[in-house]
C-alpha cells in the first residue's frame, strides 16, 4: 500500500503507535531484547488486526530521552521495525524519538518504511534534557542523500513535551516546515495524552496545503470532532489500558476508537 494514498487529505487515517519497551543502554532497559521485540510485533498485528491504516515503530520509553539516540538504540529501534514490516502488510513508519532524523530515515531507508516523524523541525525548543535545534535542512538532505525521497516526512510542529525559545504563531511554524519540505504536519497538545486543541488544528489547515494530524489526545470521545477539521491522527496511549505506554495495544480500545469515527 502507497503511504501517500493513506496520508493524504480528507482521508480520515488513523496511525496507530507501537511503543518499544526500554531499549538496551537506556536507563529502563529491562535486560530482555526479546520482549521488546516481540511485543513491538504484537502490538503491530493487534493495530493491523483491529484496522489502523499505518503504523510507527517507537523508542517511547526511552525515558529520560536525548535529542539523538545512542547506537545500542539505534541498532534495537532498527531490529524491532525490521520485525514488525516483516509482521505486518500496513505501512510502517519509523519516529527515532527524541529528534534523530538521521537515525530516523536511516532505519526506514533499510527496512523499506515510507515514512517518518521528526517532532523537531523547524522550531528551536528546550525540553527536559536541554536545547533542540531545528534540523529540517539535515532532514531533507539525508533523505535525499540516502536516495529516500520517497519516505515521507511528517513533521511535528510546536511538540509536545517542549517549550520553544521564541514564540512565534504556530501558523507561522506550520508555513515554514511546509517551505523546508514536510509533507505532513502534526500538532500536539502540550503532553501524551493531553488533546491537541481544536482551535490549533484549525490555523494551521487554514496555511498549509498537507495533510494535518492531530498527534495526542485522540480517544473515542473526541476523535470525530478531531477529525472533523484534522485529515487524520496518530493514536498511541489511548489504545493501551489506563493509558499507560509500557501495556500492550489493547485490540477492544482500538475498536472502541475506530469505531467512534466511522460511526
Amino acid at each position: 500500500m502507497d503511504i501517500r494514498s493513506v496520508i493524504s487529505q480528507g482521508n480520515k487515517f488513523v496511525i496507530g503507535m507501537v511503543h518499544c519497551l526500554a531499549l538496551p543502554g537506556t536507563a529502563e532497559f529491562g535486560g530482555d531484547v526479546k520482549k521488546i521485540m516481540d511485543q513491538a510485533v504484537a502490538d503491530a498485528l493487534t493495530l493491523e488486526r483491529a484496522g489502523v491504516d499505518a503504523v510507527i515503530v517507537e523508542n517511547m520509553n526511552d525515558n529520560p530521552f536525548g535529542a539523538l539516540l545512542d547506537t545500542p538504540q539505534v541498532a534495537a529501534l532498527s531490529a524491532a521495525t525490521a520485525r514488525v514490516r516483516d509482521a505486518v502488510s500496513i505501512p510502517v513508519g519509523v519516529d527515532a524519538a527524541f529528534n534523530d532524523c538521521v537515525a530516523s530515515l536511516s532505519i526506514a531507508k533499510a527496512n523499506g518504511c515510507q515514512f517518518v516523524r521528526v517532532p523537531v523541525f523547524v522550531d528551536t525548543v528546550l525540553f527536559t534534557n536541554g536545547l533542540i535545534a531545528p534540523c529540517s535542512k539535515l532532514c531533507m538532505e539525508t533523505r535525499r542523500n540516502l536516495e529516500a525521497t520517497d519516505v515521507m516526512v511528517l513533521a511535528d510542529v510546536q511538540v509536545k513535551h517542549s517549550h520553544p525559545v521564541i514564540e512565534v504563531p504556530v501558523e507561522t511554524s506550520a508555513k515554514e516546515a511546509v517551505s523546508c519540505g514536510a509533507d505532513a504536519i502534526i500538532v500536539t497538545g502540550s503532553a501524551i495524552g493531553v488533546e491537541t486543541p481544536i482551535d490549533m488544528i484549525r490555523r494551521v489547515k487554514s496555511v498549509v496545503d498537507v495533510p494535518v494530524i492531530a498527534g495526542s489526545g485522540v480517544k473515542a470521545e473526541n476523535i470525530d470532532d478531531q477529525l472533523n477539521i484534522a485529515d487524520g491522527a496518530i493514536i498511541g496511549s489511548s489504545l493501551k489500558k489506563g493509558g499507560d505506554v509500557h501495556n500492550p495495544i489493547d485490540y477492544d480500545l482500538v475498536r472502541e476508537v475506530l469505531d467512534a469515527l466511522h460511526k
